[in-house]
């Protein structure tokens, strides 16, 4: 007997308008190693925590809303981490595209390896995924290991390999004042994004504080206490150096 896979999750979303195209049924997942500053769901971050679901369950759930969803939507997978669950998201992605719908990964890449058994487990994943909204916290890696507590090695490795498979991402990038907002880091960013053939939008995502009331909660020292949120100015100019008007949105491949 095929042993049943299940999934840790955090929580689920009915009506996401924010995480992929149309409105989206949204999965947050339970686990996560990345210990970013700006995390607005610190308690997603313990493994093994959550609640433990099997993929019908999530999928049943799901449908009870997909006259919502449109020709566009469909699920998303958030988290926590989703690529720490990989085998659980690939069944529900293979449940999901056999009754036509559209399914989408946010991740920030880290745990992404050649090495196996991840490897073919996330090529697997891949046959099921129709896009990734893939996070780019920062492009130098010095930087990022400050802002992450992780080196960005894999995740640009990540990138690279999703363009010479061609599947569909939007890159996304936090905004964080004294952290990922200089012109410098920027540029750079645009340089990488240009190396990829496979990118149908880049979003700038402003740092916001409506996360910090979480870390207070749990015990845990806010490290971004005292840094403001962008201004109008510095999104335009963020937006400006990345080229986002060149994108063109979600392209069907």
């Amino acid at each position: 007997m095929t042993e049943q896979v299940t999934g840790r999750i955090h929580s689920t979303e009915n009506f996401g308008t924010v995480d992929g195209p149309g409105v989206r049924f949204i999965v947050f997942m339970q686990g996560c190693k990345m210990r970013c500053q700006f995390c607005h769901n610190p308690d997603t971050w313990k493994i093994g925590g959550g609640k433990e679901v099997a993929p019908d369950e999530i999928l049943a759930e799901a449908l009870k809303f997909k006259s919502y969803w449109g020709k566009d939507g469909g699920i998303t997978v958030s988290g926590g981490e989703p690529l720490l669950q990989p085998k659980f998201i690939t069944e529900l992605f293979k449940k999901a595209k056999a009754l036509g719908i559209h399914t989408t990964i946010d991740t920030c890449g880290r745990p992404f390896t050649y090495d196996e058994p991840f490897f073919s487990e996330f090529k697997e994943l891949m046959k099921y995924t129709d896009l990734l909204l893939f996070d780019l916290k920062h492009i130098d890696n010095e930087g990022h290991k400050i802002l992450t507590m992780n080196p960005n090695d894999s995740i640009l490795e990540m990138a690279h390999y999703l363009s010479e498979t061609n599947q569909p991402v939007w890159i996304r990038h936090v905004l964080v004042p004294e952290r990922t907002d200089y012109d410098e880091y920027l540029i750079r960013l645009d340089e990488f994004i240009k190396t990829l053939n496979n990118v149908d939008k880049v979003e700038v995502l402003p740092y916001h504080t409506m996360g910090v009331f979480k870390w207070e909660d749990m015990g845990l020292e806010y490290p971004l206490k005292g840094i403001p949120t962008p201004s109008d100015e510095r999104v335009e100019n963020a937006k400006k150096l990345l080229h986002v008007d060149e994108y063109q949105g979600y392209l069907t491949r």
